[in-house]
């Protein structure tokens, strides 16, 4: 007697395989809704895939990595060309010199740093009004110029100065968006440790009293969330030193200056050689234009070239000069990061205490 057959129950036989379009499955992977906050206060929920992300901050993909919720990364806090990658227990994000990226924005616990963040953003804008008014009214012509090219005003806006009317500093958007990451971190973890030391100390008085399964049960959970609490609250306070402790990193967050320093290099269309003061006849200005006028710019460039290598002990071109005198003072980004550092190690030291007690 013939046995059954493979095919006798094989049910989907007689079903068409499905097919699926060519790179469908691929256009859904890595893409996410974020939560856009511009520096004008307006938010909008867009979604964005990875390469989107990379191409509207300039960031690599291994930043983008850091932010992915699917894996676990240590508390970061990164300057890069063009954004500050931040990624501090609850809040995953990516600051611009225009606007800040929220990942996790559906998260109910992100809800009052979003809060917080919009009520900064109001009181930035109260202190910057006043500056935004004196540069309008610089000239008669100003005004006109500005109305007419949008785009213009939004690259000024990026390059508001740092003193408004009262004369007190104050900061760059995306220092206002860092502080506000700072804050909401840092209070957190502060309001988590407190609240363990309120339970810490009923349960040992309790355990004091009597030893039971149930009493030595509590004070074995709350060190257990001690020792969880502790561990996070070392990364953070381990991100923040690293960076102090580095003042190229810190300069590299300083986006405004550099968005305004790139704005002003670009538009500039003269290419000046700097000469030694003792070779005033070789000094000589070179306009954009002229450097298609054929065997003249040649001539010029050439005369420069000599000029310079006779001279090239103590002297120094004008990009080099400038790459000096634009060092950026990163005193102001490290006072703001001592505060929250001396929040965090206090939060430490409390749950220090906590610990000794269990």
């Amino acid at each position: 007697m013939r046995g059954p057959r493979p095919e006798d129950f094989d049910t989907n036989a007689s079903q068409p395989t499905p097919t699926y379009p060519a790179g469908s499955r691929k256009k859904g992977m890595g893409v996410r809704t974020w939560l856009v906050l511009c520096s004008s206060g307006k938010e909008q929920a867009t979604e964005a895939g990875k390469h989107t992300i990379m191409r509207r901050t300039g960031l690599p993909a291994r930043d983008l990595r850091i932010l992915d919720p699917l894996l676990s990364y240590p508390s970061t806090v990164l300057g890069r060309e063009r954004a500050i990658v931040i990624n501090l227990e609850h809040i995953k994000a990516i600051i611009t010199a225009q606007e800040v990226l929220l990942l996790n924005w559906k998260d109910p616990s992100v809800a009052p740093f979003i809060e917080e963040f919009q009520r900064r953003i109001r009181c930035y804008h109260h202190a910057t009004k006043p500056q935004e008014g004196e540069n309008t009214e610089g000239g008669e012509g100003g005004t006109s110029q500005l109305s007419g090219d949008q785009g213009e005003e939004a690259k000024k806006d990026a390059k508001l100065s740092l003193g408004n009317q009262g004369g007190s500093k104050v900061l760059p958007f995306e220092f206002v968006a860092l502080e506000a990451c700072l804050e909401a971190a840092s209070t957190s973890l502060e309001s988590e440790a407190v609240r363990l030391e309120l339970e810490a100390h009923p349960a040992l008085d309790k355990l004091t009293l009597k030893i039971s399964t149930l009493n030595l049960e509590r004070v074995r959970q709350i060190k257990s969330r001690l020792v969880a609490i502790t561990g996070r609250v070392q990364k953070v306070r381990d991100a923040l030193e690293h960076l102090l402790d580095d003042d190229e990193d810190m300069a590299e967050m300083y986006l405004t200056d550099k968005l305004a320093h790139n704005s002003s290099a670009s538009s500039s269309d003269t290419v000046v050689v700097d000469l030694p003061e003792d070779d005033d006849r070789f000094r000589a200005e070179f306009s954009a234009e002229s450097c298609h006028r054929g065997s003249d710019a040649h001539n010029l460039l050439m005369r420069a070239h000599s000029a310079l290598s006779r001279n090239s002990c103590g002297t120094h071109t004008s990009s080099t000069r400038s790459c000096m005198t634009n060092k950026l003072n990163v005193q102001e980004l490290e006072m703001l990061l001592e505060a929250y550092f001396v929040q965090i190690d206090g939060t430490l030291n409390k749950l220090s205490t906590v610990s000794d007690m269990l």
